[in-house]
Formats: C-alpha cells, structure tokens, sequence
C-alpha cells in the first residue's frame, strides 16, 4: 500500500489499484488525484526569482502546498507558474 504524508493531494483525491506490469508482476498504480475544490484568496504579483515553495510557506503556511499554487493556477507543471506575472493564490482551508 502507497503511504503518503497527510497534506499530499494523493491521500485524499487519489486511490491505488493493482495492475499487471510488462514483465507480469502485480505492482500498485495510482489514479490521477482529483484536483481539489479551492477558493481564490487572491493575487500575488511575482517578483524575481521568487519560489514557488517559498509563496506556499507564505500565503499558505505549507512549503509543500506548492501543487496547491499550480492547481489554482491551470498548470500542469509547478514550474510553469513562476512565468506568470500574477499567480492566483488559494485559501488556506481546503
């Protein structure tokens, strides 16, 4: 069984299933988390080299709430955030 920390998207909107692999071994998959229902907080206007862990301590009190960040804001990858001049921001309850 996959363990994941409390905060991650996968404990909550995701769940494991068992497949079959190539080589025919039974391992565990995982769905694609569901993306949560959030609401805007507001906006934050990037500055220079500023990092997306560093605005989710921030705003969100949780470094690793990054995923929360690209959630909110359409992106696949965390990175493609910190190109936009505003990021929208989520509230801290989810």
């Amino acid at each position: 069984m996959a363990n994941f920390d409390s905060k991650s998207r996968y404990a909550k909107h995701a769940e494991t299933y068992e497949v079959e692999d190539r080589r025919g071994r039974i391992v565990q998959a995982l769905t694609p988390a569901e993306p949560p229902a959030q609401s805007l907080l507001g906006e934050h206007l990037r500055k220079q080299a500023q990092r997306l862990d560093h605005l989710a301590n921030h705003y969100l009190a949780d470094p690793n709430g990054f995923w929360r960040l690209a959630e909110m804001n359409d992106a696949i990858l965390p990175d493609a955030v910190l190109v936009q001049d505003t990021i929208k921001i989520p509230s801290k309850t989810r």
